[in-house]
């Protein structure tokens, strides 16, 4: 199988370079902010927990479309086995809907803590916390589990994949049989995804903005403060899969080239890279202890001098 980058191999050390540099960010500062929150004891909370998931989920959906392009963009030509493309497509479409299924979970815990604060810590227990989190990663696998399964099956009669990377509808539309099945299936698992889970968070967020609106503004204030990097997140991602999707899907042919490339990337780069910023810059408990981290690793280097 392979892709068509057109123009761009003709600057791809310049590409190289950006992506080399796009994914070292990603890891250094989503290594940080889980690093911190590991590290240090006081944020052994829910929320921090459920971020710490969130920057480790964004490892899992860079790690497998970054350095692929990377190998890619130094061939004269771009080509992957049939067996990468599958995993790939894997890999890519679960990253899309574990970070929805977390940032669901994480509007629930915000929503247990400002609209049932005295009941929290005998809901949100360490155990329920797990629970959650793995169910934010067991149900996307699952669920695309079956749609894969549809898709596997399918013989094909074409090889160049329309996008910079493998994922699903890339692979269904090159096969030789009728994928009504698989398109059906599809509808269902990006409903699940794009409207179910936003729409139960999104009614979350309402139910803390009608508490909010009832209460003294130090508490609306921390309200805002803990929940703004959420909506970010949640409205960047979902305006990112529609985008993609939806152009992707009806008028592919009439976009320009650069613009197609653009909106295959934003998805699996801006939220990896704009996690860390939104909790680590952001949110002050977490951006004061990562000053500590670097300070006391000042201190332990000019020890050792």
């Amino acid at each position: 199988m392979h892709w068509n980058f057109g123009d761009l191999t003709s600057m791809r050390y310049l590409y190289c370079v950006i992506v080399v540099f796009g994914y070292a960010v990603t890891l250094i500062f989503n290594g940080i902010v889980i690093t911190t929150i590991k590290l240090n004891r006081t944020l052994h909370k829910p929320m921090y927990i459920f971020i710490s998931a969130l920057c480790f989920n964004g490892f899992y959906g860079s790690s497998s479309f970054l350095p692929s392009l990377f190998v890619n963009l130094l061939r004269k030509t771009q080509t992957i086995s049939y067996t990468f493309c599958l995993a790939q497509l894997f890999c890519i479409h679960t990253y899309g809907s574990i970070e929805m299924s977390i940032l669901a979970v994480m509007g629930y815990d915000r929503y247990v803590c400002i609209c049932n604060p005295l009941r929290y810590n005998s809901i949100m227990t360490l155990s329920t916390v797990f629970k959650l989190i793995l169910g934010a990663y067991l149900q996307p696998i699952l669920l695309f589990g079956a749609h894969f399964i549809l898709t596997i099956r399918l013989p094909l009669c074409s090889s160049e994949i329309l996008k910079i990377y493998c994922d699903n509808w890339s692979v269904v539309r090159l096969s030789c049989i009728d994928t009504t099945l698989n398109n059906i299936f599809g509808i269902f698992v990006a409903s699940i995804t794009l409207a179910v889970i936003p729409l139960f968070t999104f009614f979350t967020y309402v139910q803390i903005f009608r508490v909010c609106v009832k209460s003294s503004t130090e508490v609306r204030d921390k309200a805002i403060q803990t929940c703004s990097p959420h909506l970010i997140s949640l409205v960047s991602f979902i305006t990112d899969a529609l985008f993609e999707i939806l152009l992707y899907r009806f008028v592919p042919d009439k976009l320009p080239y650069e613009l197609r490339v653009i909106m295959s990337l934003q998805i699996l780069v801006v939220p990896p890279l704009l996690n860390p910023f939104l909790y680590g810059v952001r949110m002050k408990e977490i951006r004061t202890k990562i000053v500590e981290l670097f300070r006391n690793s000042l201190k332990d280097k000019s020890l050792l001098v």
